[in-house]
């Protein structure tokens, strides 16, 4: 029969074993629940108007619900929001904002200021509203793309450059991602606008979406 000190000795030998199989699981464990957290998608809040609300189209054709369908399409786990309200200018963002924030959000991308072209509205007094926008998503820790707009070109040269100005100096202010003219390659071409050639249709959108991938995944990027 073994003597005692080498049954003592089996006893502590099984007991460290047990010990060690115990810390290894609560190690694979943590890793394990840090591996699901960090597989979170990152969530993108859309703040504009009818443009992102996606007037006329079905769902799944929307900025949005496109946006969303191709970051996945390039592996990118996002959830994409729509926080768009038709007819709704920079006021009426800006008066939201804390509404949608609710969702925490990672990214927000604003798209913001066409009504208030339509509308000839006063360009610093749209300025003021994004400038807020962005100010209270710097304090939230959001990334930002901000897109720009351009005036109707009715409402004369002098209006339309002061109005476009706005968006560089708005980046330029607050350090985000500039994405010059959200309709660019889309405004004016029958083809890919609705009827009322103001709203792009499910092909506009493609084509927005096409271009303006670059620029969200710049702004997802670490550091971005």
């Amino acid at each position: 029969m073994p003597g005692i000190n080498a049954v003592k000795r089996l006893i502590l030998s099984i007991r460290y074993g047990v010990a060690a199989a115990l810390v290894n699981a609560a190690v694979i464990g943590a890793v394990l629940v840090a591996g699901v957290a960090a597989a979170e998608p990152t969530r993108i809040l859309a703040l504009g108007d009818s443009l992102t609300a996606g007037h006329g189209l079905e769902r799944r054709d929307s900025f949005p619900v496109q946006l969303q369908r191709a970051l996945k399409s390039e592996g990118i786990d996002a959830v994409v929001s729509n926080a768009g309200v038709s007819g709704d200018t920079s006021a009426g963002g800006r008066a939201r904002l804390a509404w949608v924030l609710a969702e925490k959000p990672d990214v927000a991308i604003i798209e913001l200021g066409a009504n208030d072209g339509l509308r000839g509205l006063d360009p610093q007094a749209t300025f003021a509203n994004l400038d807020a926008i962005l100010a209270r998503l710097r304090e939230a820790g959001v990334a930002v793309l901000l897109t720009g707009m351009q005036a109707p070109p009715n409402l004369g040269r002098e209006y339309g450059q002061a109005f476009a100005e706005l968006y560089p100096r708005l980046a330029a202010k607050h350090g985000v991602v500039l994405y010059p003219f959200f309709l660019d390659g889309v405004a004016a071409v029958p083809a890919l606008n609705q009827d009322d050639a103001i709203h792009p249709n499910a092909m506009g959108v493609a084509v927005i979406v096409k271009r303006i991938v670059p620029y969200v995944k710049r702004v997802m990027a670490p550091g971005g």
